[in-house]
């Protein structure tokens, strides 16, 4: 077994079909598509966010293995017995892996969300109690997000917006009951940028006056999520 450790670099990474995972487990790999990868494959281990493919497994991550090296491969040369797939030259990093192992608890995801990739820590792995617990944030997000969850307010952190072909994150999601509202916490003169829609309300939250009025945002994201109906239900 690969125990572990708190400084360890962890790349959570979206597993979507049990064929990869039988790879995985089996034959010691998982491929990331370079047009898609992250900004670093440069990790110690590798966890797997499960889909809906998985039954009572979906939605958590439940695995984990070591990260033992990388190459640069064609599809091609992952898949031999596919030689004229459509995809067949694009090129992947191929992701050499230790034994697949078991979390101690499952890292479950409160509702659906889009997740491909995320980094994170040894330390948040172990002790996350649920996906939002493993994202990395600014000592001020980090702040914000022990807040809300205090005041009990469901937020889905680093989660991204798709509307219009145009794609957004947003540090903090709640979803109420008439839509939803996305938050960013940065400084004011460099607000990230948010959807212009219907379904989407938008709260700037100025990260350099967080620390003087943590209590005052929070009592705004209260106010805001009251006028918009409420925290809608969580998914069963």
């Amino acid at each position: 077994m690969s125990a572990i450790f708190p400084e360890a670099l962890v790349l959570v990474a979206i597993m979507n079909n049990r064929r990869d995972l039988a790879i995985a487990r089996t034959l010691g790999w998982y491929r990331i598509p370079i047009k898609s990868a992250p900004r670093t494959i440069q990790v110690d281990f590798l966890a797997f966010y499960q889909t809906a493919a998985f039954g009572e497994e979906k939605w958590a991550v439940n695995y984990y293995a070591q990260v033992r090296g990388h190459e640069l491969v064609t599809r091609r040369e992952l898949f031999r017995d596919q030689p004229d797939h459509p995809r067949a030259g694009e090129w992947y990093y191929k992701l050499q892996l230790g034994p697949l192992e078991r979390l101690p608890h499952p890292i479950p995801s409160r509702k659906w969300r889009r997740l491909t990739f995320l980094i994170t820590t040894g330390e948040r792995l172990l002790r996350a109690e649920e996906i939002n617990d493993l994202v990395l944030g600014s000592p001020e997000q980090e702040m914000l997000w022990r807040a809300l969850k205090e005041a009990g307010i469901a937020a889905e952190r680093g989660y991204i917006i798709r509307e219009h072909r145009a794609s957004y994150t947003a540090d903090f999601a709640v979803f109420c009951r008439d839509g939803a509202l996305a938050i960013t916490c940065a400084p004011e003169a460099s607000p990230a940028a948010l959807p212009r829609s219907p379904t989407w309300r938008t709260l700037h939250l100025d990260a350099t006056r967080l620390r003087d009025t943590l209590p005052e945002y929070v009592e705004v994201v209260q106010a805001t999520v009251a006028e918009m109906g409420g925290i809608s239900p969580a998914r069963p």
